[in-house]
């Protein structure tokens, strides 16, 4: 098992034997073509490269591994600190992580790393590029109602802000338009343009098997701390995608207040078990991601009759 930590300029990289359980070489190779091609020479075809998503500087690693015969990996950055963090918690360094992350891969099944589609690549761009626009816009209207003297000078800058969150729309539903899937999730009462394109990315990007596993990704899925007779309170995991997560909570709020919404009877339905708000929207946006998951796998149209029936989700 090789692990890898990347940074922009180096490739810390640790081969762990799985067998004799401890490393068995360990070295640092510059981030470049030439580092790869040392890298892969130092390895075979079938050997496992675990590494962590870095963006653009894992990228090159990625593709390096496919093209040569070897399996990259992706590790879970959040569950792989916490792994560091107990195997080595006095000290912090790229050869220690890469050793650590060797440590991980070895004994926890991790997913091929499988980069985006170009296709897909530019449609992740335009959802990133649209929801740091998105927060800027809301700081400067903020600040706008703060400091009512300052209009002069923060009115332009939302005026250009909303031009250009307008053009990302416009690229957003001329993609829908090609693109059925997006056309059905929109169907869904709260489902909106950005949501149901960023749902279509990820479960296009990521073969889930089952519902269940979309849910457990989105980290929709609920947390049991049980001990002996003691029951532990249910929470959300939490783990996984944060920004979809949050965008089906936002699509629940809206679907629950949207007309003849098939999600509004769940929603009063977990309230009169006692369920606060939160939880409640949290349940509905759990099923959401499962209609979803459904529509997309199957490319049926959605039909709010069928929302509760389980062969929707078969």
């Amino acid at each position: 098992m090789i692990g890898i930590d990347v940074s922009k300029a180096t490739l810390a990289v640790a081969c762990w034997d799985v067998s004799r359980e401890e490393v068995v070489w360990a070295c640092e190779l510059p981030n470049t073509a030439e580092g790869l091609a040392e890298l892969v020479a130092r390895t075979v075809p079938g050997d496992c490269w675990a590494l962590e998503p870095t963006g653009a500087y894992s990228k090159l690693a990625v593709e390096t591994a496919w093209r040569h015969g070897r399996r990259p990996l992706l590790t879970p950055p959040k569950a792989a600190r916490k792994f560091l963090l107990s195997v080595n918690p006095r000290a912090k360094n790229d050869k220690l992580d890469a050793k650590g992350i060797a440590r991980y891969a070895a004994v926890v099944a991790l997913r091929p790393f499988v980069l985006k589609q170009p296709s897909m690549e530019e449609l992740s761009q335009l959802l990133t590029v649209r929801k740091s626009l998105s927060a800027s816009l809301a700081a400067f209207r903020q600040q706008a109602h703060a400091l009512p003297r300052r209009e002069a000078e923060l009115s332009p800058v939302i005026c250009t802000l909303q031009q250009q969150l307008r053009a990302i729309d416009r690229q957003l539903a001329e993609r829908a338009r090609r693109e059925p899937a997006v056309k059905r999730l929109q169907a869904i009462p709260g489902v909106g343009l950005v949501s149901a394109s960023a749902l279509v990315l990820r479960l296009q990007m990521t073969p889930f098997v089952s519902y269940d596993a979309f849910v457990a990704f989105l980290g929709l899925d609920l947390r049991v701390s049980d001990s002996g007779q003691h029951r532990g309170r249910r929470r959300l995991s939490r783990h996984g995608d944060a920004e979809l997560r949050r965008l089906l909570y936002c699509c629940a709020q809206a679907s629950v207040r949207a007309k003849d919404s098939p999600f509004r009877s769940q929603y009063e339905r977990e309230r009169a078990k006692g369920l606060p708000t939160t939880g409640a929207l949290c349940a509905v946006a759990r099923k959401m991601a499962k209609v979803a998951w459904a529509l997309v796998r199957s490319g049926q149209e959605y039909d709010p009759a069928r929302v509760y029936h389980s062969r929707l989700v078969d």
